[in-house]
């Protein structure tokens, strides 16, 4: 009886094991979905920026190249910055785990 009474423990950790593994898969899609939506507010926040300092003391017409290529720089600074703080917390994790 004390063996079948360890199947059930030993079935019931497996069980809990591959829920914490599931759980811990949603976590890892949830944590990639949220940095892909501060990329995009990012994204939003970098061409509201150069839209507004633009538009500030501008006269009615304004050069659309000028501001587009404006945006795209600013984007690239804004992806190489969170590109560097991405590679430092794989560094920070990696240092932690040795």
């Amino acid at each position: 009886q004390s063996e079948k009474e360890l199947q059930d423990v030993v079935k019931q950790q497996e069980e809990k094991m591959l829920q914490l593994i599931d759980k811990s898969g949603e976590v890892t899609r949830l944590k990639g979905e949220v940095s892909q939506l501060k990329r995009s507010l990012q994204r939003a926040e970098t061409e509201a920026k150069v839209l507004w300092e633009e538009m500030q003391g501008k006269e009615p017409k304004v050069d659309t190249v000028y501001i587009q290529e404006r945006v795209l720089l600013r984007q690239e600074v804004d992806k190489l910055r969170l590109l560097l703080l991405e590679k430092e917390d794989e560094n920070l994790l990696l240092s932690d785990k040795y």
